[in-house]
């Protein structure tokens, strides 16, 4: 029998203290992420410029809404078993619907935005082009939230998975009975982010992420959304960092007062343009915003400086969500 040299296993040991532990830079440290992760993932704000977004073309399932389910009470065509929702009595126009979606991607690929596309899923997730519902992103990397509805629950594995694929970090997850969207998450100062519970986003989605975002450094403040207004991007955007975009009518005044605490501007929608908030910025103050808000858009580019970069979304909007809802930023500038 061939004798074994002990000293080999005192060796080996003695190897695991040579090649580390190297707990320093952290994991958050911008070479460190850069050298092991391949890039800057992340987002410290709203309105630095857009590297890189995820998105998920519109259903195929959106050719199942029919003209016979119309709901007058809530003016909308309403399945039955609850897969899908389409505003107004008419049926999709998918070719006009995927034009438009089309276009709203070719300007961002125009602008230098890189855009990642989740792949398609069951006909039956007709909401599940709206990607900035399932997850949250902060310097480093992404946390995966948990949806609401019954017709969504499920987004949230696929898009782990085309996250974690391109490269991205997964820093947490939503769980138990917490539930959080990212279309109520908003990001204002590299260290204060605002979350805003509602029918969609409850306390304990709100725990859990400030738990996680803690050990981030950020700061989350919770505010209270009225009625059934769903996300906080619904009623407010971010356009600068000294700026931001409101509808008075629908955003908490405990938001805005916070907003105004910290040295933030807010301007208001045009009282007839009630949806005019969900445009998503390009850079500080250059944003794409839906076409049929001119006169907000007038407002913006006239009195504040902003560019506005106009396409035609409304026939998406008609499925519950616009620009924003579309998109979710997978890596802004940031230091």
């Amino acid at each position: 029998m061939q004798e074994i040299d002990s000293t080999l296993e005192i060796s080996d040991g003695k190897f695991h203290r040579l090649l580390g532990p190297e707990a320093f830079p952290a994991f958050g440290d911008t070479g460190e992420l850069e050298a092991t992760w391949g890039r800057r993932w992340g987002a410290a704000d709203e309105v630095g410029r857009l590297r890189s977004v995820l998105m998920r073309r519109p259903s195929q399932g959106l050719a199942n809404v029919r003209a016979n389910t119309y709901n007058e009470e809530l003016g909308a065509l309403v399945d039955p078993e609850l897969r899908w929702y389409w505003t107004g009595r008419d049926t999709p126009d998918l070719d006009l619907l995927n034009a438009q979606y089309d276009d709203f991607v070719n300007t961002l690929t125009r602008n230098d935005v890189e855009v990642v596309f989740a792949p398609e899923l069951p006909a039956t997730f007709t909401k599940s082009v709206y990607t900035r519902d399932p997850l949250i992103t902060i310097p480093g990397g992404a946390i995966i939230g948990r949806l609401a509805p019954r017709m969504r629950r499920g987004e949230e594995q696929s898009i782990t998975a085309t996250v974690a694929a391109a490269g991205m970090p997964i820093l947490g997850t939503v769980t138990g009975s917490g539930l959080a969207e990212g279309g109520s998450f908003q990001k204002v100062r590299p260290d204060t982010a605002f979350f805003g519970t509602s029918v969609r986003c409850n306390p304990e989605g709100y725990r859990q992420l400030a738990r996680i975002l803690e050990e981030f450094g950020i700061s989350l403040k919770r505010v209270t959304l009225p009625g059934y207004l769903i996300h906080l991007d619904m009623c407010a955007v971010m356009l600068d960092d000294d700026l931001a975009l409101v509808n008075p009518r629908l955003a908490p005044y405990d938001y805005m007062a916070q907003l105004w605490d910290l040295g933030i501007e807010t301007i208001e929608v045009d009282p007839r343009e009630e949806w005019a908030c969900n445009m998503l910025a390009l850079d500080r103050r250059k944003v794409i915003m839906p076409d049929h808000f001119p006169r907000t858009a007038e407002i913006l580019s006239d009195r504040h400086d902003v560019e506005v970069l106009p396409v035609a979304y409304r026939e998406m909007l008609k499925n519950g969500g616009s620009v924003h809802c579309s998109t979710m930023e997978l890596q802004r500038d940031w230091s």
